[in-house]
């Protein structure tokens, strides 16, 4: 299968890995397309692009931009969305609504979603909806079995909108234990951070599915106490509670969970230990992009004849 990858060539954070995930299981085009070049994707295709070349077609683009350009993106065959962050569609945020809007726009696309639940929402309005959750850089973090001196902390982002849930409930947190919360540059400091910490704190509030902190904590041997998404991603996700996670619904939980997993040692190196291989056998974006490929295999949805106009437009390459 011919594919091009069309990803952004500013972001922090690092993907190559699930880039070459994806590559290692097709004939892959890969291209990383600037700010500028994401906001022109018509002057864009015309000059680089011979859409005929691909089966597939797969966007990893700024969702900013994917949205200022749906009459364009229309004419474009063969095309699969892939979304990291279509959970905001379900949470109050400016992009409420929004990718549901988009999608209507293209209901032939597949759109490869990060969120179980967010998938399954997606279909159930009707669009070609699939599942590969995100995951995590399996060259720059591991387990390096070192002593973790942090017992319970957070790395990480709480200054959006769609953190607010987070910042809140790591503020409830830090009142009643020794949380730290702080943030690192991605790879080695990342990677020594994480190997120090024995409870990582996951707290996707609200969010409806597991943000990929989750995945890298558990490659690195952590102990996840996790905010729970609900029976049906966890299970989708090979996650259970006591067993390789720690789920929690409210802080008065998290605490007992605590106080148990402190008077136990050994069951908290065991959760830890189960997590770092689910991780590692499930989770490192070669696995990750290999499932990417599996689910760009079927046949699309047959594509609605373009309009007059949008042949023309299409035609004349404006």
């Amino acid at each position: 299968m011919k594919v091009l990858f069309l990803v952004q060539k500013e972001q922090r954070a690092i993907l190559d890995r699930l880039y070459e995930g994806v590559a290692a299981h097709c004939e892959c085009d890969l291209r990383w397309l600037s700010s500028d070049e994401q906001r022109n994707l018509r002057g864009y295709f015309r000059r680089e692009v011979d859409v005929s070349r691909y089966d597939r077609i797969v966007f990893f683009l700024r969702f900013k931009q994917e949205i200022r350009q749906a009459s364009f993106i229309r004419t474009i065959p063969n095309l699969v969305i892939l979304e990291h962050d279509a959970y905001q569609n379900y949470i109050p945020c400016k992009y409420t609504g929004k990718f549901s809007a988009h999608y209507r726009r293209l209901p032939w696309a597949r759109v490869i979603s990060s969120g179980f639940m967010v998938s399954e929402r997606l279909r159930q309005e009707g669009f070609d909806a699939v599942f590969v959750p995100k995951g995590y850089d399996q060259t720059l973090l591991q387990d390096q079995g070192r002593e973790r001196d942090i017992e319970l902390a957070f790395v990480g982002s709480t200054n959006s909108v769609a953190y607010s849930g987070r910042k809140a409930l790591l503020d409830e947190l830090g009142q009643v234990e020794p949380l730290v919360v702080t943030r690192t540059k991605s790879g080695e400091e990342y990677c020594d951070t994480l190997n120090r910490i024995r409870f990582f704190v996951s707290a996707d509030v609200g969010m409806g599915e597991y943000m990929i902190k989750n995945f890298e904590a558990m490659a690195c041997g952590c102990v996840l106490l996790a905010f729970d998404q609900g029976e049906a991603e966890n299970r989708a996700l090979g996650l259970q509670d006591m067993h390789n996670v720690v789920f929690y619904q409210n802080i008065p939980q998290l605490q007992e969970k605590l106080v148990m997993l402190r008077a136990d040692p050994a069951l908290a190196q065991n959760i830890a230990r189960n997590g770092r291989d689910l991780a590692v056998s499930q989770f490192s974006f070669a696995r990750i992009g290999e499932r990417i490929v599996n689910e760009l295999q079927p046949a699309l949805r047959p594509r609605a004849p373009l309009s007059f106009i949008e042949r023309m437009r299409s035609k004349l390459g404006v």
